[in-house]
């Protein structure tokens, strides 16, 4: 759309000496690549976003004109300062602090912080938040994602939010550029602007969650000897990198008496993706802990978190006899991480989403996990609400990343965990890290008593998000009611969202035939994989095959990704399946792209 050459002449819009590219709202906010990511269109976006909130009623999210507003950014170059590799865009925190403003309210900046402290020292005040961040998505990106006073924004504000956009956008191009604050280029005629001193009580509210939940108090100086025996004896590598929270991660870390050896600390931004923990991640690590074990001595764990420091990155370290290398890493995904912190608050409700590692329906919290829901926080959140609006009182949820979300307060021994029902990183690294100090197990025995079975994510980059829809849609049933399909001596039976039998016509029947035979093809007995015998369509496309393997097809909500999520009984063939996935030239996924595109 080029609304922008429809605005009168002598405005902002009919003077624009660029081609604008629209925001779009994905699973986490709005994302784009920063070289589009003008002042301009942040400001547009943002002061739709805040006008929309303005409008909800208070016990909704909404916010009134007067009140606190908060901001924060993470430690990507073009969240706070212009980037000449990048266009000459960026300060993109900016331009979010004169959207508040211009909106009535008083932006505060909380300056570098983790997006669930952000959220909930917003929460806590009843204030709504914009935090600055690309979370894990590549260098060239960015983006931020907006909270109201009672959490993060859901798929049902999308519609109304961007039909707003679409209002303010009119009115900000109409305005003459003799007026407007920004320039033909799209940023702020001000140029270079300096955010105001970062307030930064916001760290130790956002330690006293933890305080409060391990130590049964508010405080920790009020309990200073237990909670520092919480973590005492475990040695803990914190692999910093350029992650936002890297500093208050450790600092929690060691107020519960952990000994914290920091090391990766990278003043380049890393993109860390916890769900595509890759060799070239896995070989970083495992240096980086060799050397701590050769300094420090034995070494239990190395935790880390994304660029914004919501997604948990929890890796056990083993000792091993070499006369070169003194141990060895092991990585647990996201979705047993959540397991296990989830088994430590003892819910009486867990939501996760279909990518989830069916371990969960395996083990003991099999009785209390809710339907399971599309990918993303939004969703997750969604059935928390669900659970607790049917009576259920401790309800908490979790993400194949890693990331944790808490729908309710919920009590555990002398403490109290207050909800948070947004994505955190910290929770699930203490709820491990303690668990196993209890039990004085090892992570790796630890994670051992989950049910056997083993997760793996892989992805190809610079895949668009428009191909990766394509290609689900076409190993989709016509009938859009259809959610699951299973394979019964080789007859399609369809089920629908309600979880009750759907009746299907000779053609869907035979159109499901066509899929599951064209799948097969693709994952063949040659491979390893048996017959195909259910096909989930909740998110994405999600196979399962007679031998216990699960392969999950999916395009990111949030960069241009196409991902394939795997489960099997043993980590090796986990570990197969992905690679053989997302091999160049000829993997499972090109060779996918090729036949449905």
């Amino acid at each position: 759309m080029e609304q922008h050459t429809k605005s009168p002449p002598g405005s902002l819009g009919a003077s624009l000496e660029y081609q604008p590219v629209e925001l779009k709202f994905g699973t986490s906010g709005r994302r784009g690549e920063v070289v589009h990511l003008t002042q301009l269109e942040v400001y547009i976006n943002a002061l739709a976003e805040l006008e929309y909130l303005l409008a909800l009623p208070k016990d909704e999210g909404g916010i009134r004109i007067g009140q606190n507003f908060y901001v924060g950014h993470d430690l990507r170059p073009s969240s706070t300062r212009f980037v000449p590799e990048q266009g000459g865009r960026g300060e993109i925190a900016q331009a979010v602090m004169a959207a508040v403003s211009d909106a009535g309210l008083r932006p505060v900046n909380l300056g570098a912080i983790p997006t669930p402290a952000l959220a909930y020292y917003g929460l806590l005040h009843g204030c709504g938040s914009i935090m600055v961040t690309g979370s894990h998505i590549p260098f060239d990106r960015n983006g931020y994602k907006t909270y109201s006073a009672k959490g993060e924004l859901r798929k049902k504000d999308e519609e109304p939010v961007n039909a707003r956009v679409e209002e303010v956008r009119r009115r900000v191009y109409g305005e003459s550029l003799a007026e407007s604050k920004f320039n033909p280029n799209g940023m702020l005629k001000n140029g270079h602007l300096e955010l105001p001193e970062a307030q930064t009580d916001w760290k130790q509210v956002y330690a006293q969650r933890y305080y409060e939940f391990l130590c049964g108090t508010a405080t920790r100086s009020a309990s200073k000897r237990q909670c520092e025996s919480v973590l005492a004896g475990l040695r803990v590598l914190v692999y910093e990198h350029s992650a936002v929270g890297r500093e208050i991660l450790a600092d929690i870390l060691m107020s519960f008496g952990a000994d914290v050896v920091r090391a990766g600390r990278s003043e380049q931004f890393v993109p860390i993706d916890t769900e595509n923990f890759d060799a070239h991640l896995a070989a970083t690590i495992e240096k980086l802990a060799a050397e701590a074990w050769y300094k420090h001595g034995r070494i239990d764990a190395v935790v880390s978190t994304d660029g914004d420091s919501d997604r948990p990155l929890v890796i056990g370290v083993e000792p091993i006899s070499s006369p070169t290398v003194p141990c060895r890493i092991r990585f647990f995904g996201g979705d047993l991480v959540g397991m296990v912190t989830a088994e430590f608050l003892k819910p009486d409700a867990v939501v996760v989403p279909i990518s989830c590692n069916d371990a969960i329906d395996l083990g003991p919290l099999r009785h209390v996990v809710r339907p399971k829901t599309r990918i993303g926080s939004p969703y997750v959140i969604a059935g928390m609400e669900q659970a607790r609006d049917l009576g259920c009182r401790a309800v908490c949820g979790f993400e194949a990343n890693g990331g944790f979300l808490v729908g309710t307060d919920i009590h555990h021994d002398t403490g109290l965990l207050r909800a948070l029902p947004t994505r955190d990183a910290v929770l699930p690294i203490l709820c491990v890290l303690t668990r196993a100090r209890e039990e004085r197990v090892s992570l790796s025995d630890l994670f051992a008593k989950l049910p056997p079975r083993f997760g793996k994510a892989a992805l190809l980059k610079q895949f668009p998000r428009a191909k990766g829809r394509a290609i689900v849609h076409r190993l989709s049933p016509e009938k859009p009611e259809i959610c699951d399909v299973f394979f019964v001596d080789g007859d399609p039976q369809c089920v629908g969202f309600n979880n009750q039998p759907l009746e299907a016509t000779a053609e869907h029947k035979a159109q499901l035939t066509q899929i599951r035979a064209f799948l097969s093809e693709l994952f063949n007995p040659k491979l390893g994989f048996g017959p195909v015998t259910r096909i989930n369509y909740i998110d994405g496309v999600r196979i399962w095959f007679q031998n216990g393997d699960v392969a999950h097809v999916r395009p990111s909500g949030n960069a241009d990704e196409l991902r394939i999520y795997v489960v099997a009984s043993t980590p090796e063939r986990a570990d197969a399946i992905a690679d053989i996935a997302v091999r160049e030239p000829d993997g499972i996924l090109r060779q996918m792209e090729r036949a449905l595109t």
